[in-house]
């Protein structure tokens, strides 16, 4: 059960992924993006938890904290790309289950079985392979250090996650508190950029079309794979290990890789037809191990 919610969350986080990249690629303001994505998910959140009388518990306040990562992380990521080396920063913030694992043995004794490591072993290194570009040198590290911090922090995110779970704590007011701590924060951001005269991405994309208002909107539309997505993974972490939940979700990656291949035409190339091999043989043998 838990490889099945995994799944679904790799693709809808994949769908997420799609119009990020998409996005990316139009002249707009990023964090009015982002108030959107998480303003939808904290509405979609409330509307839910008030639909299915759903308790307001301390333990949902674990979703302040998810929603602090979630924030962190994504600044830390955009500011790597932002600095340095677009491949390298991709490659960190890929590796987020590898921390997961380690941390979850820690804390809550969460062992691997032999052939769970393996598998876990070949998904991160498909993950890898697929994410990493031989341009990179010990010359050309700039954006290391927040891609880093943003791999810490996606963990962190997971971590909290999965405690959430042990807590038992309410799905839709959790994910509320996270959504809502999120859109809190980048909402903060765009409007300290207004306040600081920062106004030359506004201009821009005002002058391309993207209005703050479609921007935010857009967003919204973004929110609602994202909401989906959460959904998902904690369903997942609640049935799983966290390391494994964490390192199949990972995968999302594919989905944009698939999006650039049959839709942008891109050709893959021989690393990432390996890599994406290897995250299919690792999928399978998680299926086998599950079963």
């Amino acid at each position: 059960m838990w490889l099945m919610y995994s799944v679904l969350a790799a693709f809808s986080f994949g769908l997420r992924g799609v119009l990020y990249h998409w996005s990316s690629q139009q002249s707009l303001n990023r964090n009015v993006l982002l108030c959107g994505t998480f303003f939808m998910g904290a509405l979609i959140s409330a509307i839910c938890a008030l639909l299915l009388q759903q308790a307001w518990t301390m333990s949902a306040l674990i979703g302040v904290q998810m929603g602090l990562f979630s924030f962190g992380a994504n600044a830390s990521m955009f500011k790597g790309f932002a600095v340095g080396k677009a491949s390298l920063v991709a490659i960190l913030t890929g590796l987020p289950s590898v921390v997961v694992v380690f941390v979850a043995y820690l804390i809550w004794d969460e062992r691997l079985n032999f052939m769970q490591f393996l598998a876990f072993v070949i998904i991160v290194i498909g993950i890898l392979v697929v994410r990493y570009s031989n341009d990179i040198t010990l010359k050309n590290l700039q954006g290391a250090g927040w891609g880093a911090l943003a791999l810490i922090l996606f963990a962190g995110n997971d971590l909290s996650s999965k405690w959430t779970t042990l807590v038992s704590a309410p799905l839709f007011p959790t994910l509320f508190c996270m959504f809502a701590t999120g859109s809190i924060c980048f909402g903060l951001w765009w409007l300290r950029d207004q306040k600081q005269g920062d106004n030359t991405q506004v201009k821009v994309a005002a002058a391309s079309g993207w209005t703050e208002r479609r921007t935010f909107l857009f967003g919204m539309i973004v929110g609602i794979t994202n909401v989906v997505g959460m959904i998902f993974i904690i369903h997942g972490f609640d049935h799983g290990k966290a390391g494994l939940v964490s390192a199949v979700v990972a995968l999302n990656v594919l989905i944009v890789l698939l999006y650039t291949r049959f839709v942008l035409k891109d050709k893959f190339s021989k690393m990432e037809q390996s890599g994406l091999a290897l995250a299919f043989i690792g999928i399978l043998m998680m299926k086998l191990v599950a079963s």
